[in-house]
């Protein structure tokens, strides 16, 4: 079983498939990561040989950022935008959508459920 940067890749994937279950890795970083390592994308994960895992996971130490390093770089930069003040970390703080989106009627990912209206009974 082939593993990379901590993550098992599914066996009977291609390999160029496979890498995209690491975070950090799409499509196109995934192939120009085989062809820098020399290695078929066309290829699955149970027929690579040792050799070939090696080359892959030398290649991603030397050119990306994956996983553990890249979540702790993103929730650094969040974290940097909210002491700051800007008002993209305002939003982020408040859980609000921080690009421009409209919040009037959407935006129910970023704000969680709707609550219902309270209404006071008079009797």
């Amino acid at each position: 079983m082939a593993r990379i940067a901590g993550i098992d890749l599914p066996r009977e994937k291609r390999i160029e498939i496979s890498l995209q279950y690491i975070f950090g890795i799409g499509q196109k970083t995934a192939s120009e990561i085989l062809a820098k390592s020399q290695v078929s994308p066309d290829i699955r994960t149970k027929d690579l040989s040792e050799d070939d895992v090696r080359k892959i996971r030398e290649t991603i130490e030397a050119t990306t950022k994956v996983e553990g390093d890249l979540r702790r770089e993103i929730t650094m930069n969040i974290k940097r935008l909210m002491d700051l003040g800007c008002y993209r970390g305002l939003r982020h703080r408040k859980g609000l959508p921080a690009r421009g989106q409209r919040t009037h009627t959407n935006a129910r990912t970023r704000k969680g459920p709707k609550r219902g209206i309270v209404r006071k009974t008079t009797r």
